[in-house]
């Protein structure tokens, strides 16, 4: 008998933040929190998000050192706040705002090996909750991705900052989370592994309490419904990517994202708005297969998305006078070798997306 003991590893997972505090007023709280890590705090902010928190600072017994104002998480923008961690030497990192700002701040405490606390003031996004980072080039187009080691220490929902950002940051915070159901059923609903047929289970969950909840919501800001849909957008998603793992997280939706940031004439949409569209993207591309359920599944879609106001077509994105050049060059993206989308169950040609991308709001099932 050998007394060779093997050993078989399995993904690390990054389920949740170590901590969440959730309420009204909460983020008054916040320098009472960072004392655990010590007395000096980099904050990484954009610039709205200076101006809504700063005053949570005031009268704070931290000695709290403000970054520039960042808009978008790219390796410029990364450097210079590696060489700021090394001027200051924090002990903690902040990170306060939207997606691109969240993600800056994990991914630079992780590179410096920092605490990480998030504070997100809007809906918009999961990417206070998760372990992961995109980066984009200086345009603004996506450029690659980062798993982290673990999801923030920490992490702060104030209903009181989150309700003070635009209505449309919600909507595209639901357009987000919405996809974690088409994408993980399509890509891991016949799994028969434990934690992935929970994180489905949990993806359709989502998707229900987002069909329910999300007018009354949004009609409603800072309502009962409100809050539970800024709990699904922010919390329940990460949740769903973090149990699930990568396939669970980003199948097609998330590859038309990624190309769609390509064109400078999207970068005045939302993630989560081209995320949606990419949604009906991939249930075309199903359909294709001759998948009927598709077809209601994105007629479902194309009612709830006119309901609460996300796009579902080129030109909601801003797209109405794009080529056949760009929009070729978009699907070549799109197909790309290492592209989120081979994680569909089927191959998928530059072709398919380009027809599936044209024929979103499409009345009939059509084959290619």
């Amino acid at each position: 008998m050998s007394d060779t003991l093997t050993v078989e590893a399995l993904p690390i997972l990054a389920i949740a933040p170590a901590q969440l505090l959730r309420g009204t007023g909460i983020l008054s709280q916040l320098p009472k929190y960072l004392s655990r890590y010590g007395n000096k705090a980099l904050v990484i902010a954009g610039e709205t998000a200076n101006q809504v928190t700063a005053s949570y600072f005031l009268n704070s017994d931290h000695e709290i050192i403000h970054a520039p104002a960042i808009a978008n998480c790219s390796d410029e923008n990364l450097a210079m706040l590696r060489r700021l961690v090394q001027q200051e030497n924090p002990q903690v990192i902040v990170g306060i705002g939207g997606g691109k700002v969240l993600d800056t701040a994990k991914l630079v405490a992780h590179q410096c090996q920092l605490p990480i606390v998030t504070v997100p003031t809007t809906g918009a996004t999961c990417a206070g909750w998760t372990a992961l980072s995109n980066v984009y080039d200086a345009h603004g187009a996506f450029d690659y991705d980062v798993t982290l080691d673990h999801c923030p220490d920490m992490m702060f929902v104030d209903y009181d900052v989150i309700v003070t950002a635009p209505k449309r940051t919600l909507v595209s915070g639901i357009g987000d989370a919405i996809a974690k159901w088409y994408e993980s059923s399509v890509s891991s609903g016949s799994s028969e592994k434990t934690m992935v047929i929970a994180a489905v289970q949990e993806a359709r969950i989502l998707r229900d309490i987002l069909f329910q909840k999300s007018a009354e919501a949004i009609a409603n800001p800072n309502s009962q419904a409100w809050r539970e849909v800024v709990d699904a957008s922010v919390c329940l998603a990460g949740a769903i990517g973090g149990l699930g793992g990568a396939n669970c997280r980003t199948v097609a939706a998330h590859a038309i994202h990624n190309a769609l940031t390509h064109l400078h004439q999207t970068h005045g949409t939302l993630h989560g708005e081209k995320v949606a569209y990419g949604i009906l993207v991939q249930l075309r591309l199903e359909e294709f297969q001759g998948n009927q359920l598709a077809a209601s599944s994105r007629h479902q879609l194309l009612k709830f998305y006119q309901e609460i106001g996300l796009p579902t077509t080129l030109a909601d994105l801003g797209l109405s006078q794009v080529t056949l050049a760009e929009l070729e060059h978009l699907a070549q993206i799109a197909c790309q070798r290492n592209s989120d989308i081979h994680r569909l169950p089927f191959i998928v040609s530059p072709s398919q997306v380009l027809a599936a991308m044209v024929s979103t709001t499409s009345p009939i099932l059509a084959t290619i």
